[in-house]
């Protein structure tokens, strides 16, 4: 902060000595003056700091690239609003500011294959890989002038060539396909003409040191990389290219270690296979094993005690001092005569598509002005137990738990708030904390219960909770005694003495746990149970499974609940999403942006429901309150009005298109039959289609490339319906096709091929 007093002490000593006799006037009016000089300041420079692309705001992005003819992609949509956040966000994509900042280099290098790498990760931030598929052609060369890396014939013997077959690292000859690459009807790839562009929208995220979950069910040698215990593939840490014309390989992309890959990384060669340093497991690598007290190699099992395996049916059994893994499933499988006496740890990569969930990715942070830390980890407190301890011991009026190291957190936790009292349990920035509820009572629940009074506020931040689920109840005795306010009048307001509930970046695990398959355990177990609660839900950028309200309808008011950026899962559409044991529906006001519903919805109102997925049936009591905009509604469904939502839209485009074209060649009006016919064949074609239903897959909730364009470009602002609606992946795709044709040599087709 400027010192207010700048200008004053560049006076001479004699006048501040007058001025102190009159009581410092002079000083107070030169405070406001230096107030106003600072302000100015400030703006030169932020002037100054706008003349260069990598310092500018982002509202200068677009006019820097006007200077050197940086042509927008208006199929991409048009720019938004820059003084909101939404408008900001998709501003970042529509106009990149590192593919302006390259623009001239990007000219000088037209026409080189590396460059189409990078116009994937600056236009699209996709990190890609160009192939020249002309190379893969199997052609007749001349003795005399031999290109050994064209695409050879198939040779059975070379297994990881035959694994790599039609992917972006294929080496084998293929027969030409005569059609265009970049056909919107039927691609093909082999052809003279033909580059493609593969890139991989999935990201690789990692897991720090953490236990292995040990299957005891399959037998007390096999273990899970997940925590959870299912089937999760890993991912390769990418490493960064050499150098800018570097084609990139399978180590420098966020792809699915294949058995193969990590059999001929992990092998050595010869001699230095004891001190290779292998590309996929080791120290900073992707995959890590520790096994403390386990052999003579130490906690950390070297990459030479390492054996690659397909463990689909756990059926190979390593020799002793040997450990096998299959990073496709992600299993490790240990000698039978040879257990790990003292636990096994991993630290490993997995994929997914975006920051939601909790995970080791950065997220902001937020806590009350004046609050007191308790934290949980090495050098802090043992665990969950003693800091709640410690907390009911000091009773602060605000506090956080902050657990700072990754792991699984094995404990009963109950939770009593006191009036007008704030408690945040949260995890640290880049942290992924596991809390896993067991089974400790027979007679009573065991689920995380939280107890609020009057005013009190609790929020659970970066956590994965799994084994039961959270159970949060109003204060003991109360069924709620506030008087009843003019219902869907405007914004929900907190009142002071409701209790706020907030759930940020975490994964209450649908079904309470995962079988290997990723099939929930329990598919019928609430994730939420709310009893009596008076006041706010609000659930933010997280994974969680379906809700329970219990309310007195008759003496309280419709709990708020607002889900924003998340997956609301049920497990199936089948399965009720938000509904009320024993009645007609929850008594609640919903409030549902950018997400992705999983199962029926039965509740008291909807308040607002935009840019979100509906795959289930949807039930409100009172449609005369709030609004569904451009959502998927699934047909049937008793909602509220609705405004630029699927299948509507399509229906009546289908039915209106129907009656022009019998009116245009002077045929009589469509009969109600062929209505029928038509309605339901664009209800089908609409319907929204998923790479995977199932958490704990890379690709959960990812929407397919074949699903309707009314879905992948059906919010409001053109970007897709549903909890990835905030990767604008449609304008990035446009993006980079309007850089690939600009920038593709001349003769050549270029086509945008996902890899995941």
């Amino acid at each position: 902060m400027n010192n207010p007093d700048r200008l004053y002490e560049l006076l001479p000593v004699v006048h501040r000595q007058r001025d102190a006799e009159g009581g410092y006037p002079l000083r107070a009016l030169l405070r406001v003056i230096a107030e106003q000089v600072g302000v100015v300041e400030d703006d030169i420079s932020r002037l100054y700091d706008n003349w260069f692309i990598e310092t500018c705001e982002d509202w200068v992005v677009p006019y820097l690239g006007d200077l050197i003819g940086y042509q927008l992609v208006h199929e991409a949509g048009e720019p938004g609003e820059v003084r909101s956040l939404e408008g900001r966000a998709l501003n970042k994509i529509l106009v990149p500011r590192r593919e302006i900042a390259n623009t001239i280099r990007y000219r000088r290098r037209k026409g080189t294959l590396a460059l189409l790498e990078l116009l994937a990760s600056d236009a699209a931030g996709w990190p890609g890989r160009a192939v020249e598929f002309y190379r893969r052609l199997g052609v007749a060369q001349p003795i005399n002038q031999l290109r050994l890396k064209r695409g050879r014939t198939v040779d059975v013997r070379e297994g990881n060539a035959l694994d790599l077959i039609d992917g972006p690292f294929d080496s084998t000859a293929h027969t030409v396909d005569v059609r265009r690459i970049n056909s919107h009807r039927a691609p093909g790839r082999y052809n003279l003409p033909g580059l493609g562009v593969f890139v991989w929208r999935l990201r690789s995220y990692s897991v720090s040191r953490t236990p292995a979950c040990c299957l005891e069910e399959v037998g007390p040698q096999c273990y899970s990389f997940s925590v959870l215990g299912n089937d999760a593939p890993l991912f390769a840490r990418p490493e960064p290219e050499p150098a800018p014309t570097h084609i990139a390989e399978e180590l420098n992309l966020p792809v699915p270690i294949r058995r193969r890959a990590f059999e001929c990384r992990v092998a050595g060669d010869g001699e230095s296979q004891a001190q290779a340093s292998t590309d996929y497991y080791g120290p900073g690598k992707s995959v890590q094993i520790w096994a403390p007290q386990w052999s003579k190699y130490g906690d950390l099992i070297p990459a030479r005690a390492i054996i690659p395996a397909d463990l689909t049916a756990w059926q190979y059994r390593p020799q002793r001092d040997f450990v096998s893994v299959d990073p496709v499933l992600g299993r490790v499988v240990f000698p039978p005569g040879q257990l790990p006496p003292k636990g096994v740890w991993v630290a490993y990569q997995y994929g997914f598509s975006a920051d939601i969930g909790g995970g080791e990715y950065s997220r902001p942070l937020s806590q009350p002005v004046d609050f007191k830390l308790y934290q949980v980890g090495p050098g802090q407190q043992a665990s969950l137990r003693d800091a709640l301890d410690q907390w009911r011991k000091d009773q602060p009026e605000n506090a956080v738990i902050e657990i700072t190291a990754s792991g699984v957190y094995v404990e009963q936790l109950n939770v009593e708030l006191g009036s007008h009292q704030t408690l945040q349990l949260r995890a640290a920035n880049r942290v992924r904390p596991v809390i896993r509820l067991l089974d400790w009572q027979t007679n009573l629940p065991d689920a995380l219960s939280v107890t609020g009074q009057e005013g009190s506020r609790f929020t659970l931040d970066g956590l994965l909770i799994t084994g039961r689920g959270v159970f949060i109840r109003g204060a003991r005795g109360e069924v709620g005694n506030t008087a009843r306010t003019a219902e869907g009048q405007g914004n929900p307001v907190l009142r002071c003495g409701d209790v706020e509930v907030v759930i940020r970046h975490c994964t209450l695990v649908p079904g309470w746990g995962l079988q290997c398959d990723c099939e929930p355990k329990r598919p019928s177990e609430p994730s939420l149970e709310l009893f009596n609660l008076q006041g706010r839900i609000v659930i933010e950028h997280s994974i969680i499974g379906s809700i329970q309200v219990q309310q007195d309808e008759v003496r309280s008011d419709p709990i708020e609940i607002c889900i924003s950026d998340s997956v609301l899962d049920a497990t199936s559409p089948e399965r009720e999403a938000l509904g009320a044991p024993g009645a007609v529906g929850a008594h609640a006001f919903l409030t549902v942006t950018r997400c992705t519903v999983f199962g029926s919805i039965q509740t008291h109102a909807i308040r607002l429901a935009e840019n979100s997925l509906f795959v289930g049936n949807l039930c409100v009591a009172r449609r005369q309150i709030g609004c569904v905009r451009f959502c998927y509604v699934t047909p049937g469904s008793r909602a509220p009005r609705r405004y630029h939502c699927q299948p509507d839209l399509a229906e009546r485009a289908a039915e209106d298109q129907l009656r022009t074209d019998d009116q245009a060649q002077n045929r009589p009006p469509p009969s109600t039959a062929e209505i029928d016919s038509v309605r339901a064949r664009e209800r089908l074609r609409v319907e929204p289609r998923f790479n995977n239903f199932r958490y704990g897959t890379p690709d959960y909730c990812q929407l397919s490339i074949d699903c309707a364009v009314e879905i992948l470009r059906g919010a409001d602002d053109e970007s897709e319906m549903g909890v990835f609606h905030d990767l604008f992946q449609p304008q990035r795709s446009a993006n980079l096709r309007a850089r690939l044709d600009e920038f593709t040599p001349a003769g050549m087709d270029a086509g945008i091929i996902y890899a995941s």
